[in-house]
């Protein structure tokens, strides 16, 4: 029987009761995609998983999302490697919060990453609930938000002298990174948006891949970002997961922020990620109110 146990976090559950490793029926990808609507992200721990499974597991949630700046590992289309070595010097990886590509036009709807070697101290990902941000937000704040288009763009971090870019190539980083001049594209969002299928209003990402504000001069954008920034990053919205190696991730792109903590020097971490594309075509809206 599949349980799912919330963290008492802001969000976030661990879901036991369930094989990955083969194909789901239907009741129990409707259970689960309910499960994540509600909890936004979900960890299955003890799931011994090959890609395939992890491919197959995707398909039930939606479709295969693009990967624009990461090559992926050999013999798969789709699966890229999150790794990083003992000895390995560059910057930490993702460490600011952040909504997965956010600047692309259809943004993934989730993210799914799966645990192959595990630190012993450090390495957790954090995770805000931007519902619950927005939910709770000032008046004055949401005021200034509604009706705003938000310009995203992945040039701060994957153009050729982003923070991904030539340097951090030479410095030796393991993962395998596409640095690119068309990083510097741009694409507006609304920053409130609301959840194709529970419907409940969010927030969609924040200052990072966010470099401005539709109509807005940029000393005035910067600082309403600054100051939307410090808000949804609030410590009451955060749920902190704490990984085990064998773990299921999977975290719903549309309703929360993430990102990476360090704190393992001198250990390898290896992780598999891909990425959901939208196909809610096939979904049935939850009112989940």
């Amino acid at each position: 029987m599949i349980d799912v146990i919330p963290s008492g976090q802001a969000c976030g559950a661990t879901v036991t009761g369930v094989d990955l490793s083969t194909a789901l029926d239907a009741a129990t990808i409707r259970t689960l995609r309910e499960a994540w609507l509600q909890h936004h992200v979900l960890a299955f721990p003890d799931q011994d998983l090959a890609d395939i499974d992890l491919e197959r597991f995707v398909l039930s949630f939606g479709v295969f999302g693009s990967e624009p700046f990461f090559r992926p590992i050999p013999g798969s289309e789709h699966i890229v490697a999150l790794t990083r070595r003992a000895d390995e010097t560059a910057p930490l990886f993702a460490e600011n919060w952040h909504s997965d590509w956010s600047f692309l036009a259809q943004p993934p709807i989730g993210t799914c990453l799966y645990s192959l070697v595990i630190p012993p101290v450090g390495g957790n990902t954090g995770f805000i609930n931007q519902q619950r941000a927005l939910a709770e937000m000032p008046t004055a704040l949401r005021e200034r938000l509604e009706g705003r288009t938000a310009l995203h763009s992945a040039g701060a971090a994957y153009a050729p002298d982003g923070m991904y870019g030539e340097k951090d190539r030479a410095a030796g980083r393991s993962m395998a990174i596409h640095f690119s001049e068309e990083a510097r594209e741009v694409c507006g969002h609304p920053f409130i948006i609301r959840h194709p299928e529970s419907g409940r209003e969010t927030l969609l990402g924040c200052l990072g891949y966010i470099m401005g504000v539709q109509g807005m001069p940029d000393d005035e954008a910067l600082e309403l970002l600054l100051e939307l920034h410090a808000w949804q990053t609030r410590e009451e919205f955060q749920y902190t997961h704490q990984w085990q190696e064998n773990m299921l991730v999977l975290w719903d792109n549309r309703s929360v922020l993430h990102r990476a903590y360090g704190g393992y020097d001198g250990y390898d971490r290896i992780l598999h990620r891909i990425t959901v594309g939208g196909d809610t075509r096939k979904f049935i809206s939850l009112d989940l109110a």
